[in-house]
């Protein structure tokens, strides 16, 4: 059961909602910047200036939390999203090497 912010425990990730989140270019593009960047980073979600309104952004943060490939956390009004990497090489490893190598020349 997803605890009390949305966010599924690892053991409750499944591979068809991580996909279908990735599916998306924008959302792929904020789990890439965010594989790239050092553990431990967090960013707000207006920081990734993705060409969308703000619930659009909205949305797809949402959908990343669900899906369990984000964390956020709440910070004064606004919100910081991190990458929930451990959990993610735990479940699915090789995921987020996949995921970078896609920017990559």
């Amino acid at each position: 059961m997803p605890d009390t912010e949305g966010h599924p425990e690892a053991a409750e990730m499944e591979l068809g909602k991580v996909l279908a989140a990735l599916a998306d270019p924008l959302r792929r593009t904020v789990v890439r910047e965010l594989a790239t960047a050092p553990d431990g980073t967090a960013r707000t979600c207006a920081s990734f200036a993705l060409p969308v309104s703000k619930a659009t952004l909205t949305h797809h943060f949402r959908v990343l939390r669900e899906a369990g490939l984000v964390r956020q956390v709440n910070r004064g009004n606004s919100r910081m999203a991190t990458l929930r990497r451990a959990d993610l090489e735990q479940r699915f490893p090789g995921l987020l090497a996949l995921l970078a190598a896609e920017g990559s020349p």
